[in-house]
């Protein structure tokens, strides 16, 4: 509708200003044509300068526009006057289609604001604002919904869209006591699930957060170009002033009012709205080209700086492999293999990480609470809990020897848990995680884009770190850490980059939280990360896929590619056409045609970034 009636006013502004040119009037009938015509078309133009100028903002683009053309008017040039003024509003015309557009691509990305929950409440099924469900309630989700909040299925399966949040085609099977996330869309069949997460801190919710304020942590190249609109708008206007009084003062033979004329041609030409929309206009384009493959990125400083990746660090569990462990060998000494797992349940009951919970489903039976005492989490190591009266020790070979227990070596590449029951060595679990697809792809992808180092950190033994490391070709593995000795050897590695590359570290675990926090730039894995990992990073992967990391660089340097074409092509055509105007050589015309056109050509440039392809990345 805006942009519906602006048009309208430039066309009955267009169609007056042919009529005043056309017609045969003169004097004070064709200024009065003129002068309606051009407050018809720059009436907020003026309103806008003059409210800066009482607010103390007096030099931007409505200040150079308002003097350029009301000198105009004050010398006699009329057409000249309405001209400027009418391509200018084409050009601001151009501009707000092409910001809208931009916008209305991320808006369309990021519909996934659900608009009820339907809860059962009292024997009855409830349609509720998603905000007033509590965690634990159960909801019902039918074929065709979209998930409002955050979830663990209890009965039902169905086949899940998750392209609305990670640009993933392929629909997602959830089976019962599978995790749901909201945003996504039920397709095939009716779902009851128990609220995990009240809507505050939902999928859906943090991600529109991230979304919306994004556009508050600026780049470098945006922060510039506010500072030279700032200074540089004052300068050309002092120019300006200088271009029209010194010439005729110290030059004989040039009136004053050509030189005014070259003077008020001059602030045209000069106007830096190309600058100021195009670049950040490039930024929120890359932003939303990110979200359209499932990448959040918080802000355009950090997409600035993954176009400067030199290191990317993983996390391994969970990162690199799907964190989704399986009990392959039970090997125990004096007990039956079967009371052995069960005590390492026992021993793991109130633990969520990755292995407990593979040693939990493998024991399959239930666990009564009163059967465990005592629990105290040794970090790093494992837990040590009272069970049936039995204290157990169960983790790695190190809280093993601490507890002064002589243990079988680990074989080649495996994870083991090792257990001890009343201080004695009771056995140990084998258990394997699966390393993810994309993951081998994902480093070959990052070494292509000229990363010049990969790593691995994880607290896993330095055989199956190894393993994991030559099977996809990563540079380095550090193996056997505590979350301390990550951060140790984060700090080690951000000494090592150069002084204008940046530190990636890909991680999804709370005890990674550190660690994302301290690099140039935390990247977590949306889906299956923590919380705390989340909030601590600055990029969001919500497909829990390494190889977008990879996409993410690509679109980071495609975007910052497009912002040094604009700044070169707008600084290169201003100053050729300055010094043109200054000069004598470039009219009002031709400077109204020269600044909208490189403002249109810039803008249309920046929503490029909004396109993601197969780009070059350089």
């Amino acid at each position: 509708m805006k942009h519906r009636r602006q048009l309208i006013r430039i066309g009955i502004s267009g169609l007056g200003f042919l009529l005043a040119l056309l017609l045969p009037l003169e004097g004070w009938g064709q200024a009065g044509v003129f002068l309606a015509v051009y407050l018809l078309i720059g009436w907020d133009i003026l309103w806008r300068a003059a409210v800066n100028i009482v607010h103390g903002q007096i030099f931007d683009e409505n200040f150079l526009m308002a003097v350029a053309t009301v000198g105009a008017l004050a010398l006699g040039e009329y057409p000249e006057a309405v001209a400027v003024m009418l391509f200018y509003q084409v050009g601001e015309l151009f501009q707000s289609y092409a910001v809208g557009k931009s916008r209305r691509s991320i808006a369309a990305l990021m519909d996934i604001r659900p608009d009820y929950a339907q809860v059962e409440r009292e024997d009855s099924l409830l349609r509720v604002d998603p905000e007033e469900v509590a965690v634990g309630e159960i909801m019902v989700i039918h074929p065709g919904e979209r998930i409002p909040l955050d979830g663990r299925v209890i009965e039902g399966s169905s086949a899940i869209d998750t392209s609305a949040l990670t640009g993933e085609s392929v629909p997602r099977r959830v089976e019962e006591g599978g995790e749901i996330i909201s945003g996504c869309i039920n397709l095939t069949s009716r779902l009851r699930v128990e609220v995990t997460h009240a809507y505050t801190e939902s999928t859906v919710a943090r991600i529109l957060e991230l979304v919306e304020n994004a556009a508050s942590q600026k780049a470098r190249a945006e922060n510039f170009i506010t500072r030279f609109a700032r200074c540089y708008t004052p300068v050309v206007v002092i120019a300006a002033v200088l271009l029209a009084v010194l010439p005729p003062l110290f030059l004989p033979g040039f009136p004053f009012a050509e030189w005014i004329s070259r003077a008020l041609t001059f602030l045209v030409i000069s106007c830096p709205c190309a600058l100021v929309i195009s670049v950040p206009l490039s930024f929120f384009g890359g932003i939303g080209g990110a979200s359209k493959v499932g990448v959040l990125v918080k802000g355009s400083n950090y997409l600035e700086a993954l176009a400067d990746t030199e290191i990317v660090v993983f996390d391994k569990t969970g990162t690199l492999t799907r964190g989704s462990f399986t009990v392959t060998d039970i090997q125990s000494v004096g007990m039956d293999s079967r009371e052995l797992l069960e005590l390492a349940a026992c021993a793991e009951a109130g633990s969520s990480h990755p292995i407990a919970r593979s040693i939990q489903q493998a024991f399959g039976g239930e666990i009564m609470p009163s059967r465990i005492g005592s629990v105290e989490e040794v970090a790093g190591h494992g837990i040590r809990a009272v069970v049936d009266g039995r204290t157990v020790l169960a983790g790695n070979r190190r809280l093993m020897e601490n507890a002064g227990m002589i243990c079988p070596p680990e074989p080649e590449g495996a994870t083991v848990v090792y257990l001890a029951v009343d201080g004695s060595y009771a056995g140990r679990l084998l258990i394997e995680d699966e390393i993810k697809e994309d993951a081998a792809r994902a480093v070959a992808a990052l070494k292509a884009q000229a990363v010049r180092r990969t790593v691995m950190l994880t607290g896993d033994s330095d055989a199956v770190g190894q393993r994991v490391a030559k099977e996809l070709g990563i540079d380095q593995a550090y193996t056997g850490l505590l979350p301390a000795d990550k951060v140790e050897r984060m700090e080690e590695l951000l000494r090592e980059k150069g002084p204008k590359g940046r530190l990636v570290f890909v991680g999804d675990g709370i005890n990674d939280a550190p660690v994302l926090a301290r690099a140039d730039i935390g990247v977590a894995m949306g889906g299956l990360g923590s919380d705390a990992a989340i909030e601590a990073a600055d990029v969001v992967i919500m497909t829990d896929e390494p190889g977008k990391l990879s996409t993410a660089i690509q679109i980071a340097r495609k975007t910052r590619r497009i912002v040094r074409q604009n700044i070169v092509f707008a600084l290169s055509i201003k100053t050729a056409i300055l010094i043109l105007g200054a000069w004598g050589y470039a009219g009002m015309w031709g400077a109204v045609f020269a600044d909208v056109g490189v403002s249109v050509l810039a803008i249309l440039n920046a929503v490029r970034a909004l396109r993601v392809g197969e780009e070059r990345t350089d």
